[in-house]
């Protein structure tokens, strides 16, 4: 019996433990990230369920017939996220992680530090690609082209509204991601001090198909 292919859908609000799941599997550079963080909805909380609730048509899912195993996310407006992820999000969160009140010393108070300064992603020399995103898929459905179906289903919706530029800001040190993303046609975005970051950025014109 023929096993269908996964197909590309919209997010919906069921899907959320599985964009959970699937985050904190990807997060630590493209691998499993529970040993360093343990508190498994931090990562979550930052990088993948603020975008979904704040912006849920720019959401996308690989649905392989059981379940979510990949998606991409992100936001038209980067200025505009920042102020509803300080305004709505962050307010919602606060108890749970409070700022820490010196330096941090743990990955997972670094994280927490990130989700306390939002601003952080506002980058004045990027400021001309204002849409931005988070793509993550599980090991078992990555290299077979749904990261490419994915992206290009994102980028038409960005199209669709106008925007015309998108940048993302991966670890430097993830150098397979690197590659993805290279293969897809982004470029590196000129930043004065990135950190550990990689700022890349490309047009929402749809990414072309191998020969």
């Amino acid at each position: 019996m023929a096993i269908s292919r996964a197909h590309i859908r919209p997010y919906r609000p069921a899907d959320r433990d599985a964009l959970f799941d699937i985050c904190v599997r990807t997060a630590d550079n493209g691998g499993d990230s529970r040993r360093t963080y343990p508190d498994l909805e931090l990562l979550p909380n930052i990088f993948a369920a603020p975008y979904a609730e704040l912006e849920p048509e720019l959401a996308f899912v690989v649905d392989d017939g059981e379940r979510a195993v990949g998606y991409v996310l992100g936001t038209a407006d980067t200025p505009v996220f920042v102020r509803r992820f300080r305004d709505e999000w962050l307010p919602r969160l606060a108890d749970r992680y409070p700022a820490p009140a010196s330096e941090p010393s743990t990955p997972s108070e670094v994280m927490v530090r990130l989700m306390h300064t939002p601003e952080r992603m506002l980058v004045p020399e990027i400021a001309d690609h204002p849409a931005h995103l988070h793509i993550d898929l599980l090991p078992s459905h990555q290299r077979a082209g749904y990261g490419r179906e994915l992206m290009n289903t994102f980028l038409a919706a960005l199209a669709a509204r106008g925007v015309e530029r998108v940048h993302l800001g991966m670890v430097t040190a993830n150098t397979a991601a690197r590659a993805f993303y290279d293969r897809l046609g982004f470029s590196v975005l000129p930043v004065r001090d990135p950190g550990p970051l990689t700022y890349l950025g490309r047009t929402t014109h749809p990414v072309a198909v191998p020969r």
